[in-house]
């Protein structure tokens, strides 16, 4: 480990500050673009150390735990709560202006919709138990070194309120020192946990997992690796005015906010299509919205989650007719021929995007398509093979989802 001073040019897409080093480039998180400090350094990776000139850009992190000097250790959770709030948002949207421009793609791209602090519904928290206390937090950056958190300025009110409770189901149903996971959604009745990465529990343990639990108030499920162990109340969520009971550790779009701005955008693009088909459609986020414009047809892979939609459409009234599919959209795609029933069509992929889907679209007829996406670099991969094939790209809105971090999602239209 040698230790130097280097200036930082510009940030990369981890959000990482990066210097050029006389063999190469130097990645040093929590830094900022024209700032001058001191770094440890291993091969290319750089530990900040301290700032001998700031940038005009840096601001006070929001939480103690945030950064090189974070109480209990750097939180792995947020990369840029030191980047004042215009740059940061301007660095969101240029990934995403960088990435369509990597494809030769140059729509013009709206400002980004900004996220904010107490949004999140969603959290997933690392947990251990120890000789002393029940570790409860995030995971340090590329380390399974756990930070204990007393705060998450991110997190919703909700689930901070909880975190004692959640704190004491932890300990009961750890059967040992290793860590594992606590997926927390925020749903109407109280907090949706789903644990995973404990092999399994003994009778006993199973019945003092389930009365602690009953004994706490706020807690709407408790699942072991998919399996419901304790249910005092159906967890709810809302879906535009449909209300829809998710399965354990189901997808859901981390905060309200972001989902209902997502939700609005391909709503309007839409606009008054008769026939349409949500591709990669989870629980029903955008299916049963858009059942209050026409015909809709969900596709999704996964049993569960398509049951939940199937549910919600069959006990709401007001909803036009809603089917729903169970099929791998990356090994079996809808087909062009299968597409030509509809006028409208929304994906919204995993990270991977929908490469084999998009080659169908492609050269479909479909009027309009909505695509949603969590990675740039794909979406950008998806949105070429359908101009190629004849598609205009009419509007790309970026949405900061994940509040302090470099992952942001976006929306784009197109038409034939």
């Amino acid at each position: 480990m040698s230790t130097e001073t280097v200036t930082i040019q510009k940030l990369g897409a981890q959000g990482d500050g990066i210097a050029q080093g006389a063999d190469g480039p130097i990645y040093v998180p929590f830094t900022l673009p024209g700032e001058s400090v001191a770094i440890a350094r291993v091969k290319s990776q750089g530990t900040l150390m301290s700032i001998a000139s700031a940038s005009p850009d840096r601001q006070e992190p929001h939480c103690r735990h945030f950064g090189p000097h974070g109480v209990n250790g750097a939180c792995g959770g947020c990369t840029l709560q030191h980047y004042a709030d215009a740059p940061y948002r301007a660095f969101k949207r240029q990934l995403v202006v960088d990435a369509l421009r990597s494809k030769g793609l140059t729509p013009e791209v709206d400002d980004i919709v900004a996220a904010h602090p107490g949004e999140r519904r969603r959290v997933v928290f690392a947990a251990r138990k120890t000789e002393k206390d029940m570790l409860i937090g995030f995971n340090q950056a590329e380390s399974h070194h756990i930070v204990a958190i007393e705060e998450c300025p991110i997190a919703s009110a909700g689930i901070m309120a909880r975190l004692p409770a959640i704190k004491t189901i932890a300990a009961a149903i750890a059967i040992n020192a290793e860590a594992f996971r606590i997926s927390v959604l925020e749903t109407q009745p109280g907090l949706d946990l789903a644990v995973d990465g404990i092999k399994s529990l003994s009778d006993k343990q199973r019945r003092s997992t389930i009365e602690t639990v009953l004994s706490l108030r706020g807690i709407a499920r408790l699942s072991l690796n998919g399996e419901i162990l304790v249910e005092p109340v159906k967890p709810i969520i809302d879906f535009g005015g449909v209300p829809v009971s998710p399965p354990p550790g189901a997808f859901t779009q981390a905060t309200k906010q972001a989902e209902d701005a997502m939700a609005e955008l391909v709503s309007t693009h839409i606009g008054k299509a008769k026939r349409i088909a949500d591709l990669f459609a989870g629980s029903g986020t955008f299916s049963l919205r858009l059942a209050r414009i026409g015909r809709v047809h969900a596709v999704e892979s996964e049993e569960k989650p398509l049951a939940a939609l199937d549910q919600a459409a069959r006990t709401t009234q007001g909803l036009k007719p809603v089917s729903v599919e169970r099929r791998d959209l990356f090994r079996r795609p809808l087909m062009t021929q299968e597409l030509k029933v509809y006028d409208a069509v929304v994906f919204d992929p995993p990270r991977a995007g929908a490469e084999f889907q998009c080659k169908e679209l492609a050269r479909s007829q479909v009027k309009k398509i909505v695509a949603v996406s969590c990675n740039p670099l794909t979406l950008a991969r998806d949105l070429a093979l359908l101009v190629e094939g004849g598609y205009r790209i009419t509007r790309v809105t970026p949405i900061d989802q994940f509040l302090w971090t470099s992952h942001v999602e976006v929306v784009a239209a197109l038409e034939k």
